[in-house]
């Protein structure tokens, strides 16, 4: 079983383009969401989809599970969205021994610009970037499973 433990920031500045890689082009939908669990799909740059199921209350860890489905699948999953189709652009950004991803919002969502950083154990103390603004971890709000159902989040920074 994989999991998943990750912090996540808004992101205060543009300071992070200047080590970031192109980015790849994201679209997802929910197709299950409940309180404590979701399935969730995936297309990575109009070339290959992946279903992803979490579960776990917890902000920090979750459970975990990927496949990768056909993108014909991941493409009619997307018409049936529980709320809408998220389309972000996501940018591989290292730091210091951590990779942060920083998801920059479209649609719906444009300008919105979230960093988050996976880690191997609960206990990692990745060094944070000065272009990071206030930590989100754990505010539901900011979970794209929310963000999608819910919409944009008002207040920012």
């Amino acid at each position: 079983m994989a999991k998943e433990i990750e912090r996540k920031f808004l992101v205060a500045s543009d300071e992070w383009r200047e080590r970031a890689d192109k980015g790849t082009q994201l679209q997802q939908a929910y197709v299950v969401t409940m309180d404590d669990r979701s399935v969730r799909v995936r297309i990575h740059g109009n070339k290959w989809a992946r279903l992803t199921i979490k579960i776990g209350k917890s902000a920090l860890v979750r459970n975990e599970y990927e496949y990768d489905v056909s993108m014909d699948d991941a493409k009619e999953m997307l018409t049936q969205a529980v709320g809408v189709v998220i389309e972000k652009r996501r940018f591989r950004v290292p730091h210091k021994g951590f990779t942060w991803e920083v998801d920059v919002y479209e649609g719906a969502l444009k300008g919105l610009i979230v960093a988050e950083v996976e880690m191997k154990r609960e206990t990692d103390l990745p060094a944070l970037p000065e272009w990071l603004g206030r930590e989100i971890t754990g505010d539901r709000r900011y979970s794209n499973q929310a963000l999608a159902i819910d919409g944009r989040v008002e207040e920012q920074a």
